[in-house]
């Protein structure tokens, strides 16, 4: 139990310590302050006129009790103008100060510095990506400190809402149309990330980091990100036919690594995960577990059925053209990849899907 007491004691020291409470977490943006000023403010609002409210009926219980000697209220006292007109215009007059301080606060999360770091982002159920300027995607959101960072959000399905709590930042993505949301991180760290906006089955899994880098630190994570895609056409063949000859014998690219370990992190990174099992599970898509070149049955766009080859043209098909063959007994629920990923990753991909061989 001195433990238990000892560990919270130190759970809230931290947590006070960075902004938080008992109702919010830490504060790590410019904008949080103004959002926790305006929410504690209510709070206590509500405390007082709860105390008075409950405490003025539990008086009036207790004066007003009925016995046996007191007679029934004849009093025709209808009402109380200066009574009414308190609990009308008081009220009302509180109701100013929250109405300009949210109005304020929720300005500022309109109005976006014109030096914002922009950075593209993707929901589709049930993951997220992040494309940064110079073309890489990750599935966590890695930012620089000191700097408003701009995220242009887009829907590849059904709405989700993207929400980080120590940022006091949330905004809806809607397919169809972009949305924006701008922060400044305040110092490095780590944040969750999360979609508050229910999805589908695996929504509660619809979660990622947000990483804030130091302001010297970023730009050689951004350079470093994905040595992948500094190899040129001729270098990913080398890549593919002798992996770790290659890598040993080309250190410049730092965190290259085997196909297979790429295709393995590609499977969690652009959402594969959500549908396609490895363990050979029924799910909204077919288990990788085996697939690789077995004869698959799928259904083609204009309802015709035939049977395919699970190799290297049909794994980029599925992934590009979805659409165009349905694995058989699956609905159509696969979001085309076009534009967000590169001819090598798939090649990874394939890679990763020849080792998961049924045993």
């Amino acid at each position: 139990m001195t433990q238990w007491i000892a560990s919270s004691g130190l759970f809230l020291a931290q947590w006070n310590r960075d902004g938080g409470s008992m109702m919010l977490p830490p504060q790590n943006s410019t904008i949080a302050p103004s959002i926790d000023w305006v929410f504690n403010f209510i709070f206590w609002i509500c405390i007082v006129f709860f105390a008075i409210i409950v405490g003025a009926m539990v008086m009036f219980i207790v004066a007003y009790r009925r016995t046996p000697q007191r007679m029934k209220a004849t009093s025709d006292v209808t009402h109380n103008t200066p009574l009414e007109l308190g609990w009308s215009v008081l009220p009302g007059m509180l109701l100013v100060p929250i109405f300009w301080w949210g109005y304020d606060a929720f300005m500022d999360l309109r109005q976006v510095p014109a030096d914002a770091y922009q950075v593209k982002v993707w929901a589709q159920q049930w993951a997220w990506s992040f494309e940064y300027p110079n073309g890489h995607q990750d599935s966590n959101l890695h930012v620089p400190a000191g700097r408003p960072v701009l995220l242009t959000m887009n829907s590849s399905d059904v709405l989700h809402s993207l929400y980080i709590p120590d940022f006091r930042v949330k905004q809806d993505v809607v397919p169809g149309r972009f949305t924006k949301l701008w922060f400044q991180a305040d110092k490095p760290g780590e944040h969750n990330l999360h979609c508050t906006e229910y999805c589908g089955k695996d929504h509660s899994n619809m979660n990622a980091q947000v990483i804030v880098h130091s302001t010297e630190d970023f730009p050689t994570w951004l350079a470093n990100a994905d040595p992948l895609s500094k190899l040129t056409e001729e270098q990913v063949k080398e890549w593919l036919a002798d992996p770790d000859a290659f890598i040993k014998a080309h250190p410049e690219f730092e965190g290259l690594e085997p196909p297979v370990v790429v295709g393995k992190k590609l499977h969690k990174k652009k959402g594969c995960v959500s549908c396609h099992s490895l363990d050979g599970a029924a799910n909204t898509g077919p288990t990788w577990k085996g697939l690789w070149g077995k004869k698959a049955h799928v259904v083609l766009e204009g309802g015709a059925e035939k049977q395919v080859e699970v190799d290297e043209n049909y794994v980029r098909t599925s992934i590009l053209y979805p659409a165009n063959q349905i694995s058989k007994g699956y609905q159509n629920a696969m979001t085309a990849y076009q534009g967000r990923i590169k001819d090598r990753e798939i090649m990874a991909i394939v890679e990763y899907m020849k080792t998961l061989t049924e045993k």
